[in-house]
């Protein structure tokens, strides 16, 4: 879904390659802060539900007695990304791209809601602590690194692959906490390398490939969906362990 784009010039002298140069940042910096806007509201709304979840019994209750509202929430939540990834007018076309991202994000928060509830309070806390460092110390090595991760995208495709397959075998073989250790941190690699991708991806300037302006939405779901994967891979990681 990335697509090429010009980086600001740095070697330009007359004042109209300059004013160029200041647009394109100026640009650039505007989608950044869009971007982490619509992410940051899009993480309130997942750590209300998984709250929810945690300290509200009823509501536990309830979707435990209730477990389409689980199938119901997959499949709107497919839809929407299946529409958002493969229609163009549907993800940058407003009010309807965040109509569709507000209702993906909230039964992604509702999934992720139910999947933690089977974990202790102290466990999903110390998964959400160690995510956020995680997601905090990639995102600043991806601003600052010298090294280009966009030029990655079909080696975290083949690694997603083989992540898939490992999952698959690690269903259908009898429960073990080594394997699934192993799988879970394959995870947190993987997702944590596409973060530093998608951040570069978002960032533009001198990396070899970038996404558009325009599309915010889509930037703010890849980061999104890095940071709900990670977490979720960690806190694999904290179950099996104990």
């Amino acid at each position: 879904m990335s697509q090429g784009y010009v980086g600001p010039s740095s070697f330009g002298e007359d004042g109209g390659t300059r004013a160029f140069d200041f647009s394109e940042q100026s640009i650039r910096k505007a989608f950044i802060r869009k971007v982490y806007s619509i992410l940051m509201c899009q993480l309130l709304i997942t750590m209300g539900f998984i709250s929810l979840f945690l300290f509200h019994e009823p509501t536990k209750k309830f979707v435990a007695q209730n477990s389409y509202l689980f199938w119901v929430a997959l499949v709107v939540l497919f839809v929407c990304l299946i529409a958002m990834a493969c229609c163009e007018n549907v993800r940058r076309a407003t009010p309807m791209n965040f109509i569709f991202l507000a209702i993906f994000t909230i039964a992604q928060s509702f999934l992720l809601g139910v999947a933690t509830s089977v974990y202790d309070i102290s466990e999903v806390m110390m998964a959400v602590g160690i995510t956020a460092a995680v997601c905090l110390g990639l995102t600043l090595f991806a601003f600052q690194t010298k090294w280009d991760f966009t030029m990655m995208g079909g080696a975290l495709v083949a690694a997603s692959m083989v992540l898939l397959v490992f999952g698959i075998i690690a269903i259908i073989i009898p429960r073990n906490n080594i394997v699934t250790l192993v799988y879970a941190s394959l995870g947190v690699l993987i997702f944590s390398m596409y973060l530093v991708y998608d951040t570069q991806l978002m960032m533009g300037g001198k990396h070899k490939y970038s996404i558009s302006p325009e599309e915010y939405i889509f930037a703010a779901l890849n980061l999104y969906l890095d940071i709900v994967n990670i977490f979720l891979f960690i806190l694999t990681i904290i179950g099996a362990s104990k």
